[in-house]
């Protein structure tokens, strides 16, 4: 088959189709063309008796091409191609190594037999695009693999290793790492005796009634996805219907989530992540610097959490205090996380060795002079900052990157202080920092490209989603939360209630509320520490002792499991500053809630990327998703934005007094 992807060759009496597809061999058009004639191809010759489907590269059928979702259909589409498969005469063998998801897992099951490698991974991850396996993914995987792992690998989305597959009777057979292509074709041969076993024949495998329990003790996970409910749905129904009709309830389900909001969402997500990787106006020829060490200045919870993220990937780090108690702390601190890592077996004993063994403490900033970046991670002031970036510019070897931590501060007037701005930028973590994924990279004014360049590199090599960001207060996080913060407490001194505003705040998907999340953070955080400084309510509560959870009370009270009640104290606290400030309490609306919080988040999103401190709408998605637990069944604020549209944004924007963005009025 010339100029396809696909080629056959045969062995004697086995012919083996190959698809040749980089980078993950896609289950795009021209591949299911070529798979639908192989296997036509194998019907027509008699002296054909088994047929292997394998793939060349680094893996095999990694999914589907998704980016044939928004283009018309192009046949034949997959559920025929596999259908042509299990229909097939002679016995065909699936040969799996690297990945088998989504479309690449159906593929297999379509096969009446699969080998694979050790090292292989199969599963149907589509629900994390808000999809599920529409392919007979659903149908098939309860009578190959039984129900309990049908449901886990559709509504979990998580892929099993190989050795589990053969376990549950997804994989019949193991290969070497290193014969594939051999011991496939081998065991080809041993199936010709026994002949087609199609998956749609053999009968569902397991017990019903371990749908419903997978179902229960997830509930809190799927909350609020539609996705995880109709893979749920779609398994229960492989018990219950001839596979036929078992095969028709999934297609209305899969088309059903394919053309409603939440998969939409969900595949922006997905998109916007990569595109987030590109810098614009930074060419492909400009090469990142060599990171071998990397230097950390503090050794608190932020220190400690940048720290584990180089050092679990291989990254020597230099880790400075200022005393030697504060030092011990933090280094204990990062070994006994390590540990309790190791003790949920997510990591060998022997890889937290390895991790400590790459951490050298010191209180000496001079150690830090062979440290090709250096991040500081102090107390949030200005001044400190400057000091300890003009400390570092005579420290530091030549170019070496210095990056803040700030979550907040001009990244170009701390790199005023030194004489070498181009090697500065910030590198804002989340908080835990060893766990959050989101990274913003703050391009300075005279920040160089190849450092920008290195910084986002390094943020994939460690595990993070990295955006880059312009200067401004908050950058593009924080920036957006501010104005929620501001109306959330606005709207107690009008009539809300914390419980109130922090209910339609997770009802609409968030992790938690305004203010659940100030008690998790600390509502202490950058108070002046003057209990008879009394300005607002948040000085009144801090003055009281009433920091957050970690005092038991904030505007919650907590018990010993840190479950939060309302508390009449803060109510109290709430109601003399009202009536301080003039307010007539009224009963505010759930709808007002959402136009005063959420809307102006939006409306700041457009100011922000007017300004150009973001490059493009869906990396301010991207920011939200990935640092601040925007539910990512709604895509971010922009998506959302557009979905509710900008027509009502502005006109409950300006019911409320809000100055909107240029931008945006002008979609409107």
């Amino acid at each position: 088959m010339t100029d396809s992807p696909i080629t056959t060759e045969k062995h004697d009496d086995v012919l083996v189709i190959t698809s040749n597809n980089p980078p993950v061999n896609a289950l795009g058009a021209a591949v299911r063309i070529g798979l639908d004639a192989g296997i036509k191809a194998a019907m027509a010759d008699d002296s054909v008796k088994a047929v292997v489907i394998r793939c060349d590269g680094r893996t095999f059928f990694a999914g589907a091409d998704i980016t044939e979702f928004t283009k018309p259909p192009v046949e034949p589409m997959l559920p025929a191609v596999v259908d042509a498969i299990e229909a097939c005469t002679k016995p065909v063998v699936a040969a799996i190594h690297g990945t088998a998801l989504g479309g690449g897992c159906e593929v297999t099951l379509g096969c009446h037999y699969r080998i694979a490698v050790p090292s292989a991974k199969i599963g149907t991850p589509e629900v994390k695009l808000g999809l599920l396996p529409g392919a007979g993914g659903t149908q098939r995987l309860p009578r190959v693999a039984g129900i309990e792992t049908a449901v886990e690998l559709c509504a979990g989305g998580s892929p099993i290793g190989a050795k589990k597959a053969l376990e549950v009777g997804l994989v019949d057979k193991l290969a070497g790492e290193d014969s594939l292509a051999a011991d496939a074709i081998a065991f080809a041969r041993e199936c010709i005796a026994k002949g087609p076993r199609p998956s749609r024949d053999l009968p569902v495998k397991g017990v019903p009634a371990s749908i419903d329990a997978y179902a229960k003790a997830n509930a809190r996970k799927f909350r609020g996805f539609e996705a995880p409910a109709a893979n749920i749905a779609c398994v229960e129904a492989a018990t219950r219907l001839p596979f036929d009709e078992g095969i028709k309830f999934e297609r209305e389900q899969f088309m059903k989530l394919m053309f409603g909001t939440q998969s939409a969402a969900q595949r922006h997500i997905f998109f916007a992540e990569r595109q987030a990787q590109k810098i614009d106006g930074i060419g492909d020829d400009v090469k990142p610097r060599d990171i071998k060490r990397v230097g950390v200045i503090g050794a608190g919870t932020m220190g400690g959490g940048i720290s584990m993220n180089f050092l679990s990937a291989g990254i020597p780090v230099t880790i400075v205090e200022m005393k030697q108690e504060a030092l011990d702390k933090g280094t204990g601190i990062i070994r006994k996380n390590y540990e309790a890592t190791a003790a949920k077996g997510r990591i060998k004993p022997e890889q937290v060795e390895g991790a400590m063994g790459l951490l050298k403490p010191s209180l000496s900033l001079e150690d830090l002079a062979d440290c090709d970046l250096i991040i500081e991670a102090v107390f949030e002031q200005m001044e400190i900052k400057k000091d300890i970036f003009g400390k570092l510019d005579k420290i530091a070897k030549p170019g070496a990157i210095l990056a803040s931590n700030t979550s907040y501060l001009d990244i170009d007037e701390i790199a005023a202080s030194t004489s070498r701005p181009q090697d500065v930028l910030g590198m804002h973590f989340f908080s835990p920092a060893n766990v959050m994924k989101l990274l913003e990279v703050v391009r300075g004014e005279k920040t160089a490209p190849d450092a920008l360049v290195t910084a986002m590199g390094l943020a994939k090599k460690i595990g993070k989603v990295a955006v880059v960001a312009g200067v401004c207060h908050g950058f593009i996080g924080n920036r957006m939360l501010m104005p929620r913060q501001v109306e959330a407490m606005k709207l107690l001194m009008e009539g809300a209630t914390p419980a109130q505003v922090d209910k339609v705040h997770v009802d609409f998907g968030m992790p938690m509320g305004p203010f659940q999340m100030s008690d998790l953070a600390g509502v202490d955080i950058g108070w002046h520490r003057d209990p008879n400084r009394i300005e607002n309510v948040r000085d009144a509560l801090c003055a009281v002792g009433r920091w957050g959870q970690k005092t038991g009370k904030g505007f919650y009270d907590y018990d010993e499991k840190r479950n939060p009640t309302p508390s009449a104290e803060v109510q109290k606290i709430i109601d003399d500053f009202s009536a301080k400030e003039g307010h007539t309490k009224r009963e505010i609306t759930d709808e007002e809630i959402v136009e005063r919080t959420l809307y102006p988040m939006v409306n700041e999103g457009y100011l922000i990327l007017e300004e150009s401190k973001a490059q493009r709408a869906s990396d301010i998605d991207v920011v939200w998703i990935y640092g601040y637990g925007w539910p990512v069944y709604r895509g971010g604020p922009m998506f959302w934005g557009d979905l509710e549209g900008a027509k009502k944004i502005v006109a409950g924007l300006e019911k409320h007094g809000f100055a909107v963005a240029k931008s945006l009025k002008a979609k409107a």
